[in-house]
């Protein structure tokens, strides 16, 4: 097991042999150590999980949570070779067959990132520029502190707008789905 060297581009290949212990992420072929989370993320991402799993119970679509290996290809870049590998907070998928060993290989049809002081300006930033290029429909960021959530939704011109703004009082229509709307007053519940 060889860990990450500063300055050098890595595989999905190589990420795969560092220590499972360990929690990172390859933006650019770049790696990012990941930290524990807080309680707050925690809940948030519990109760985000049961909202998107009760209603997608017994539908085609899965949510995941991380840790969850979410690889985005560039172009036409095999499985072995993406230099890009996410760990999502939440992410939900339509097509199962891209469900592969460690996570998903594709595009999820939407991702959930929930913020901390570490990750923000990779989430606000790098992700967020990455998952609308890949073409994921609906986009949210969640901040703890300040009980907001952003939406960004997939336009016809493959950019996403500026966003719809929720505070912790709010409902939220998810884009992707008829019928399912999150209250987030039960996410934002700690």
């Amino acid at each position: 097991m060889s860990l990450p060297i500063e300055n050098k581009k890595y595989t999905y290949a190589e990420y795969l042999t560092w220590p499972e212990e360990e929690k990172w992420e390859l933006i650019n072929g770049e790696p990012y150590m990941q930290a524990a989370p807080s309680w707050q993320h925690q809940s948030i991402s519990r109760e985000l999980m049961l909202q998107f799993g009760e209603y997608l119970r017994d539908k085609t679509c899965q949510v995941f949570a991380a840790p969850f290996d979410l690889r985005l290809p560039c172009e036409n870049e095999k499985d072995r070779d993406i230099t890009n590998v996410y760990q999502p907070d939440l992410l939900v998928v339509y097509d199962k067959s891209k469900l592969k060993g460690t996570g998903y290989y594709g595009v999820p049809d939407m991702v959930i990132e929930i913020l901390s002081p570490a990750t923000a300006r990779i989430d606000r930033l790098l992700k967020f520029n990455m998952y609308e290029k890949a073409g994921v429909k609906e986009y949210w960021i969640v901040e703890p502190d300040t009980k907001l959530t952003s939406v960004f939704i997939l336009q016809s011109n493959n950019k996403y707008e500026r966003p719809e703004i929720y505070t912790e009082n709010d409902n939220v229509k998810v884009s992707i789905f008829s019928n399912l709307v999150i209250e987030l007053e039960k996410v934002f519940d700690f």
